[in-house]
């Protein structure tokens, strides 16, 4: 499968499928809290995804006979370094902070992604990105119900959480593309992750074999579908969606979120709510769609936005 040329619609199916899978998640990830410290479950959480997600990367790297060179294992250490840290950090702050401030704070990487691109490598994406990323995040905003709790120290860790998911969004997108080996550079990640967390453990909290017990359905959840298989669906599609529109179809998690919340919990959205996931919608249709028009019409200029990254 991921030796495969994707379609563009397939690989921006595959985003939303991860980013409605992740939006779930958000619920395992908060009550989780509730019996465990968040390095003891991110610990259990990535390590059962990379055990998950192990012989598939084997399987990938012995298919693709490819070589990982010295700068590609640069690029793969710094995507892991910022996974680790948004994650941890994502975790952290869901015990501090409300699930308002989280949802919409740690969206902020939809803005910082076009703007690392910009910066690194010297190119803007295509100019429907910024209309779509100012969209997205004012649908965020109303879909949280057009309010931001008092700031703590738990918004911050999220604004950091947002810059180092940007990072990951950003640097996945190249080198899955470069190595053609998304599951493979998903496992290293998952794994380093584990390890870092397990770690840590000792130092910060002490694990409660019972606590884990009454947790073990999100530590599955988010260990088998919300890292190994979403995460891996993210590399995969991410090989053939610039970084840019991929941050904006993945704001669409907080739309999943709320569903979630409706579905599990019984909450519902306040009525401002639903034209943010309105907006949210809107701005993912006009990324993906805008630069196809656009192509047909002015195909030479096309041409050179279509091979930015």
């Amino acid at each position: 499968m991921t030796s495969m040329r994707l379609s563009r619609p397939v690989a921006t199916l595959l985003l939303l499928v991860t980013t409605a899978i992740w939006g779930f998640a958000f619920i395992a990830q908060k009550t989780a809290m509730d019996v465990m410290g968040p390095l003891t479950f991110s610990a259990l959480r990535f390590l059962l995804g990379g055990l998950v997600v192990l012989p598939f990367a084997v399987w990938e790297y012995r298919q693709r006979k490819a070589r990982v060179t010295g700068r590609r294992w640069v690029l793969i250490a710094i995507l892991s370094a910022a996974f680790f840290a948004g994650s941890v950090l994502q975790q952290v702050g869901l015990t501090v902070t409300t699930v308002t401030n989280a949802g919409f704070l740690t969206a902020l990487y939809v803005l910082f992604t076009p703007l690392l691109a910009a910066l690194v490598l010297r190119t803007w994406p295509h100019p429907i990105i910024w209309i779509g990323v100012p969209m997205a995040l004012a649908g965020v905003y109303l879909l949280n119900g057009g309010r931001l709790d008092a700031l703590n120290a738990g918004d911050m860790l999220m604004i950091a959480c947002a810059m180092f998911w940007a990072v990951q969004v950003f640097t996945l997108g190249i080198v899955a593309r470069q190595t053609g080996l998304p599951v493979f550079i998903s496992a290293i990640s998952f794994t380093g992750c584990g390890i870092l967390c397990a770690l840590l453990v000792p130092f910060f909290e002490v694990p409660d074999l019972s606590g884990i017990a009454l947790g073990w359905v999100e530590i599955v959840y988010a260990g088998v579908l919300s890292t190994a298989l979403a995460f891996s669906l993210q590399a995969i599609g991410q090989q053939h969606v610039p970084p840019a529109n991929a941050a904006i179809i993945l704001s669409s998690e907080s739309l999943f979120a709320a569903l979630g919340a409706a579905l599990l919990l019984g909450e519902r959205l306040a009525a401002i709510g639903y034209l943010g996931a309105a907006l949210i919608f809107l701005a993912i249709v006009l990324v993906e769609t805008m630069p196809v028009l656009f192509a047909r019409r002015m195909p030479g200029l096309a041409a050179e936005t279509a091979s930015r990254p």
